[in-house]
């Protein structure tokens, strides 16, 4: 059973930093796209960030550029999101998701696999 996993969410205050993790299991995701995508109430599910399977290559959404970073480590199975100078609009769930190959942050609807979520609330 292939499952994604997040932790690392939670209640900062504005300017606070957190590290989120995504581990996978049930199969080897070295060979996949990964990617973050956040989703706060009452609005859309968004992309983040994601990272090709190489992990020569980052994308962010302009709305978190130059404040989160995304990596990977392919002997683990995860992906993070290291975000910083967190902002009361970062506020949301953050979910993972991955896709074979290539990434979905372009069609999420396109991802192979996600994971539960977890909550990030930024207090002003």
């Amino acid at each position: 059973q292939v499952q994604l996993v997040e932790s690392g969410g939670g209640l900062v205050q504005a300017g606070a930093s957190l590290r989120l993790s995504c581990a996978g299991s049930g199969r080897t995701f070295s060979s996949y796209g990964m990617g973050w995508f956040r989703q706060a109430p009452g609005k859309e599910r968004e992309f983040v960030a994601g990272i090709r399977w190489s992990g020569d290559s980052t994308f962010y959404a302009d709305s978190v550029k130059g404040r989160f970073t995304i990596s990977r480590d392919n002997a683990k199975n995860t992906v993070y999101l290291q975000m910083n100078s967190l902002k009361p609009e970062d506020t949301a769930v953050y979910y993972c998701a991955v896709k074979r190959y290539s990434g979905c942050w372009d069609a999420p609807r396109d991802c192979d696999y996600w994971g539960q979520g977890t909550q990030v609330t930024v207090s002003s």
